[in-house]
């Protein structure tokens, strides 16, 4: 199958050929002609199949062929979870589009306003925004959305992880009730169902993959470790291909930044991205590693959605996650379209529950190997009763003397702050109780 034969406009078919893409994946292929037929969409596929192309193809052969008439008022929304993910869906819809006269903007927090409301005043076609900061806006009365018609959550999985259920009905309860609506998540676990069936209208259903299935041509290793001995163990691993771009990954925000002064000391061109940073900071930290000004990038979880890089190569799990699925995220940022990848576990004792957790939801072996001079004191478990690190827990990067806790206040406040917390849960700086335990960006 070919892009010609799914009926996209001739200006979409020349830019697609323009970046080298002749035929569709198959997320694609089963997606596009849904979305033309105008029916609502529950898609389903693995990371780093094409998922962005499969609903912005469409939506942009749609605002073309439509011509809708001049107005300032947006015809598209999309949503996305994280700063990231909305500057790479609005840059793919301008690479996609770009012999098209089809407008768009970003709309998300860690940045002033201003200009965000300075471009909805001059008007845009489509709306890529995060939920917070879209109803910081919905607040201002500075963006209009009477006018959309097609409504699109990305990463709907992730959006129902970060807190965003009162947020996205706050959303959806401004919009116009006659639209088309398409969600797409790894996913479509009971929770996801249950809220589409709330606003889409008889979805069609397109899945490409089994759900928390990775890539095949992924390769799966696990390098058993002290944990005080983590760090200098993935020095020793990056010395390897010291030019190799490489994505790590750890399991909090000042787990990462402590990381990134490390490498930095030790030579390395390194930065960190997680929700501390100011947006202006992340996207540098995003731009310096793509063009190769920088060779590793720390990351947390949620601000690495969004994390788009042609054939990168490795991904290394500096920690594990706290939540299985989460490594199928997380290494999904390699082996992309194709191409080999490699994905690199550094485990301590105290996380052979998650290593256990991981093998059984991937349902294969994990190859486990010691590397010479980083043998560990003690041998991971991976029985019923391996042990797990305590939520939260950050992996020690010493002997350090504990603190005694302090004990756990009589009562705290509620109600007021609850909404605003969960709104800007896309700044990545919010705090509140999950269904499951999930790293903070």
């Amino acid at each position: 199958m070919s892009f010609e034969s799914l009926g996209l406009a001739p200006a979409l078919l020349r830019a697609l050929a323009e970046q080298g893409y002749a035929n569709p994946t198959p997320i694609q292929a089963g997606a596009i002609p849904v979305v033309l037929e105008g029916h609502d969409l529950l898609a389903a596929a693995q990371t780093g199949t094409g998922k962005t192309a499969a609903f912005a193809l469409p939506l942009l052969h749609k605002l073309s062929s439509a011509r809708p008439a001049a107005t300032r008022r947006p015809h598209a929304l999309v949503l996305t979870p994280t700063r990231e993910l909305a500057a790479q869906v609005n840059d793919n819809l301008r690479d996609y589009g770009r012999h098209l006269r089809v407008s768009s903007t970003t709309i998300f927090g860690g940045v002033s306003m201003g200009p965000q409301m300075q471009a909805l005043r001059r008007g845009v076609d489509v709306v890529i925004a995060t939920p917070g900061r879209l109803i910081d806006h919905m607040q201002q009365r500075s963006v209009d959305l009477s006018g959309i018609d097609t409504l699109i959550l990305d990463e709907a999985d992730r959006m129902l992880d970060m807190g965003f259920l009162p947020a996205l009905k706050r959303i959806l309860a401004a919009l116009p009730r006659q639209r088309q609506t398409l969600l797409f998540s790894a996913t479509f676990a009971p929770p996801i169902k249950a809220l589409a069936m709330q606003f889409m209208h008889e979805p069609r259903e397109v899945s490409v993959t089994p759900p928390n299935t990775v890539a095949t041509t992924v390769s799966h290793h696990v390098h058993p470790v002290d944990a005080a001995r983590k760090r200098d163990l993935l020095l020793h691993v990056l010395a390897q291909d010291s030019r190799r771009q490489t994505l790590v990954f750890s399991r909090t925000k000042h787990g990462a930044d402590k990381l990134v002064r490390y490498l930095e000391a030790a030579g390395l061109r390194a930065a960190a991205i997680h929700g501390n940073k100011s947006q202006n900071a992340r996207t540098r930290a995003l731009s310096d590693f793509k063009t190769g000004r920088i060779t590793v990038l720390v990351a947390t979880d949620i601000a690495a959605r969004g994390i788009d890089i042609d054939q990168l190569p490795i991904v290394i799990n500096f920690d594990l996650p706290m939540v299985a699925e989460d490594y199928v995220h997380r290494i999904g940022r390699t082996g992309r379209a194709g191409a080999d990848g490699l994905a690199v576990s550094l485990v301590s004792h105290d996380e052979s529950g998650l290593l256990r957790d991981i093998r059984r939801l991937l349902k294969q072996e994990i190859a486990i190997t010691d590397v010479a001079g980083f043998e560990p004191s003690q041998p991971l478990r991976l029985d019923a009763g391996a042990p797990r690190p305590v939520q939260g827990q950050r992996q020690p990067q010493g002997q350090r003397q504990q603190r005694p806790s302090r004990p756990a206040p009589s009562h705290r406040p509620h109600g007021h702050a609850q909404q605003g917390s969960a709104e800007r849960a896309s700044d990545g700086n919010h705090k509140r109780r999950r269904r499951r335990p999930a790293a903070k960006a």
